[in-house]
Parts: structure tokens; sequence; C-alpha cells
């Protein structure tokens, strides 16, 4: 912290600042004036942002044709990807990717000290990706951004760990109410997404980051929605069967955002060197850039097309010389982006850039809302669907699904586009695209990597407080271990000096080979006669299972739970580690949970 790292006399003078808080304002107040401090930083910061991405698209691609296909597609974002990852590598020094998963990781571990140059190395690295034509969102990176604001704000006033983490969800809020000037869907994201609690304690400090960074967006860029949108044709209730089936499509589509996504990132996870990372991802972002413009950057301005019902714009800049006007040259040329987007952002990211999937969502989901309406159309089924107005939905749905945030989706999109008319059908798509994908998916596509390592915190809390637990804190290691070839003599003089009524059997490699109970040998271990003749590999038994050092909390109570043993082993590739007791981890439970109702 500043205050630490000299002796100077700001130094000084901030420590003084610093004592004469702690002595006469409570954490609590204090938290409330922190909260609009980090909603004003993290409002500016969503503005830098926003700026950078701007100036360097603009600079890029100003000169470019809209009528012809534009070869620097091909070149451009590659060299965005290769300065991004010259960047983190040697200036950074440190992952920044992920960051809403790295922030839903800090969260769950209660790690509230995020590092100092999260607060730009996020916005440095994205604005580069994007302006580029990196095919991913700038939310992912603000929301990091902010995340790590709030905490070091929260650093240099020394507070504790439990006020550090609830700036970390403000700042966080903080972001997402900057960047698209949306309080509510800001306050939203930190309640679905990163799943903190809705209490007393955090709703106002969430309301207020959020309200402070839209309006520093508001007074900065004017009162108008992120996207212009003007309701044009009324929705009607007959609409209500079509508004049904998108919204059950938007599930569908969710489902292979999300499903592509993991894959691709398995696959990049895999290939190690970064060269090949930045050849393979390169090649593949920037062919599918070239043949599909629209995939370029954010891809805002191609959604504001088709919120104004403007086709041709879609369609422009590509090689296709056919007839750019034919209905079904439209719909499949859009059905291909939307099954291309994917790729193109799963690509961007595994070559190295910086980027967020919320924007991705969006533009997946206004695509998909406006090819259902325009088949549906052009097929005339018997009543005149709204193309733009099932575009504003379909952003709704894909996002509900992607992030399995429904409510956050349906305020995102009101927010951004004024749309509070359509508000039903909002609800109505994102509702039945969530519940379609939790059927195939429980897992979002940011949760999805925590929970695969067991460090995933959720809103239930006997799941959160298990996660809060670490099996490293439970694990008993003050067992006598016995080796299989001792005699029934050995065994009792091991007894005879310890405390426990459990004993490993070990081989000479310390792999684990059984377990001798007390009451088993109880019958013989006073008979003299068979000290010489019974040894420990006849009357050792198996355990009833074993702990891997690897298991999540969860998965060791459901071994305690299926087996109903009192106590179980711990292994490390087979070799013995010690024993995790039922008893001692309802201690630790009982303790991490009364401090976890105290937050």
């Amino acid at each position: 912290m500043p205050y630490k790292e000299s002796n100077g006399p700001i130094a000084k003078w901030w420590l003084k600042v610093v004592s004469w808080r702690e002595r006469n304002i409570k954490e609590h107040s204090f938290l409330i004036v922190l909260a609009l401090v980090v909603g004003v930083v993290c409002g500016f910061a969503a503005l830098l942002l926003k700026h950078l991405i701007h100036l360097i698209s603009g600079l890029l691609t100003s000169h470019l044709s809209t009528t012809t296909a534009n070869w620097v597609y091909l070149v451009y974002p590659v060299i965005g990807v290769i300065i991004v990852v010259l960047y983190v590598r040697y200036v950074v020094k440190d992952n920044i990717s992920h960051g809403v998963t790295r922030v839903l990781y800090a969260i769950s571990r209660h790690k509230s000290r995020l590092k100092r140059h999260n607060m730009y190395s996020s916005i440095i690295a994205s604005s580069i990706t994007i302006g580029f034509g990196g095919s991913v969102g700038a939310e992912g990176p603000i929301v990091a951004t902010g995340a790590a604001i709030g905490s070091n704000v929260g650093q240099w006033f020394r507070l504790s760990p439990r006020i550090l983490m609830l700036l970390v969800g403000c700042g966080a809020a903080a972001g997402i109410a900057g960047i698209f000037r949306a309080p509510i869907a800001g306050m939203l994201f930190t309640l679905e997404v990163l799943m903190i609690d809705l209490t007393g304690a955090t709703v106002m400090p969430l309301l207020l980051s959020s309200i402070t960074a839209a309006t520093v967006a508001y007074i900065a860029e004017g009162y108008g929605s992120e996207f212009f949108f003007t309701q044009s044709e009324p929705y009607f209730t007959a609409k209500i069967p079509y508004t049904i089936l998108l919204g059950i499509v938007c599930g569908f589509v969710s489902l292979y955002f999300t499903y592509v996504c993991n894959m691709m990132e398995t696959m990049f996870r895999r290939c190690k060197h970064p060269a090949v990372k930045i050849s393979v991802g390169g090649v593949i972002m920037a062919v599918l850039i070239f043949l599909f413009p629209a995939l370029y950057g954010e891809g805002y301005s191609s959604i504001n097309h088709l919120l104004d019902g403007d086709t041709a714009s879609i369609v422009s800049g590509t090689f296709f010389y056919v007839d750019r006007n034919h209905v079904w040259f439209i719909a499949i040329y859009i059905a291909l982006i939307v099954l291309t987007k994917v790729f193109a952002t799963s690509c961007t990211n595994g070559a190295g850039g910086v980027g967020g999937t919320f924007a991705p969502s969006l533009f997946v989901g206004a695509m998909a809302g406006f090819l259902f309406a325009y088949v549906c159309n052009n097929l005339d089924v018997g009543i005149e669907i709204s193309n733009k107005n099932f575009a504003l939905m379909g952003m709704a749905g894909v996002m509900a699904g992607v992030m399995h945030a429904p409510l956050m989706a349906i305020f995102l999109t009101a927010e951004m586009t004024g749309g509070y008319n359509l508000f039903l059908p909002l609800l109505i798509v994102s509702t039945l695209s969530y519940g379609t994908v939790r059927i195939f998916q429980p897992y979002s596509i940011y949760t999805m990597r925590l929970a695969k390592s067991g460090d995933l915190v959720t809103h239930q809390k006997d799941k959160a407080v298990l996660t809060l637990l670490k099996l490293d804190n439970v694990i008993e290691t003050d067992f006598s271990a016995v080796h299989p070839d001792m005699s029934l003599k050995e065994m009792v003089d091991v007894i005879s000096v310890c405390t426990r009524n459990l004993f490993p059997v070990t081989d000479e490699r310390g792999m684990l080979k059984g377990i001798v109970l007390l009451d088993d040998i109880r019958n013989i271990m006073f008979r003299p006669d068979l000290y010489n003749k019974m040894h420990v590999h006849k009357f050792m038994t198996a355990p009833p299972a074993r702990i891997d050092v690897n298991d999540s909390m969860d998965d060791v109570m459901k071994k305690f739970d299926s087996t109903k043993a009192w106590n179980l082993p711990v292994v490390d590739d087979g070799k013995y580690v010690g024993f995790v007791s039922k008893s001692k981890i309802f201690n630790s439970y009982r303790r991490v949970l009364r401090h976890y109702i105290d937050d």
C-alpha cells in the first residue's frame, strides 16, 4: 500500500489520514463514501476504454471501402493480438485474460486484494485488441478493471477483507454501469453473475457505485441510449407464440455459444507455445473477419444497423459478389455470422487477445433474433413480425442463456436501447432461453471453469461454505502408519503408544494398502500365542473410500455421505497423506459459516 512503500512526507501524511478515519468513522459508514468514489473512477475508466477503442478503430478503418472486400482485415486483427501478447508478456508479466472469471475466483476464495496493475492493464490490452478488430467485447476487461479499482481503493484505507470484497463487487457493477450506461444492470450483474448476496449491507453501496458510474457516462456522452432503437411496430398478443419460440431458439443458440467457447478454450489450453496460439488463432480469426466483416471488433455498429432495419450494411464490405438484396442470401449470410462469431471470439482470446463475451453474446442475439423474424416473414407464417423488435428480444435471450443471468439481460437490453415498451416479450424470451439452457448446462460461460475445479461460490449457503473450506486445513496427520509384514506383537507395541484407534497400512514407498481398526483386532491383541503368527496383511481391511488431495470439499462430503464413515484416508496418486474426519469438517464448517453470515 502507498503509505508502506516509503517513509516520505506523503506516506506519513497518508498514514495520519487513515488513522484518523479508523478512529472517527466506522467502516460501514465509510463504505458509502468509497462506493461513490469507486463509481466515479470506474465511470471515467469506462469512458477511457471506449474512447481508446473508437480512436484506434477509427484511425485504422475510416478509409476502408464499404462496397468491396477489404484485405487489411486479414492483417489488422493479427497485428493487434501480437502487440497485446508482447505487452502482457514483457510489460504486465501476468495473466489478465478471462477478467470476469478471475473476479469470480477472487470472490469465491475471499482473495479481495487484487493487483494494482489490473486497474489499467486490461484497459490498454483490450483497447488494442478490439481497436485492431479482435472479435471480442470490452465488458470483461472493464469488470476486471473496476474490481481492481474497488479493491485497491479499499486497501489504501486499510479496510477489512469483508469490506474489500464488497468494494470489488461495487467496482465490477460500476464498470458495467459505466460502459453500458445501465445502472440497474450493473447491480444485477453482481447479483446474478458474480453471485454476491443482496442484503441490507450490500444493496446501498452497489446501487451508489452503479448510479454514480452511469451518471459520469451520461454527463460525458449525453442522455441517449447506447443503441439507437425506435419501436415503429407495436407488439400484439398474437405474436406471443412466436416470442415463445424465439426464447427456445435463443436457448439453443446460447448452448451452442457456450459449448463452442469451451471447446475452443480447451484446444488453445493444450497449445503450450505462444507462437502456435497466435498462428492458429490469428489465421482463423483473420479469415473469418475477412469473410464476414460484421465480425470486426465489438460489432455494435452492426447491432445498430439491425435495430434500425438496415440489412444492406450487414452484408456490405464482403467479397461475396452476388445479389446482396436477395432474400435467402441475406438469411444464409446472417446465419453464418451467428455460427462463426463464437469461433472468432474464442480465437481472439485464445491467440492472446484480451476481451470479453458480453458484446459477442449481444451481437449473436441480435443476429439470431433478426434472422428468426426475417425467415418467418419470408415464409409467410400469417402474421407480420418486426425484424428489429425481435433483434432486440434476441439480444436479451442469448445474453440470458450465455450468462445465466435473465434479470440482468432484461434490464441491460431495456436500458441500452430504451426498449421498455417491449418489457413483456423481453421477459418471455429471457426466461425461456435461460430455462432451456439450464436443462443441458447448469453453469454459465464464466462459472463453468470454476465449477470444474470446485472453486465456485453460489447463493446456496451450504455449498458456498463448503467451497470456502480447504481440504488442506482439515487433513490430520498424527496417525501411526504400520506395514503389511509387521507382526501382531509389533502392532500391539504401536497401539500402546498411540492415542488413535485407526492405523493406515503403507508399503515401503508410502503407498496406502489398507487400514487397521482397533475394534477389528481387539479380540486377538491380548493373545500372546498369536503375536508371531498373525501379521498385519491378514487382518487389515480396505477403506470404504479414498479422498484425493485434489477433491473439492463437496466431493469429500459426498464420499462421507455414501460410505457413512467418520474417517477417510487422503492420498496423493495413491500415496498416503493423512486422514479427514467428519467431526473436524463439521467444526470447520461451523466456524466458516459464522464468518460467512457476519459478512
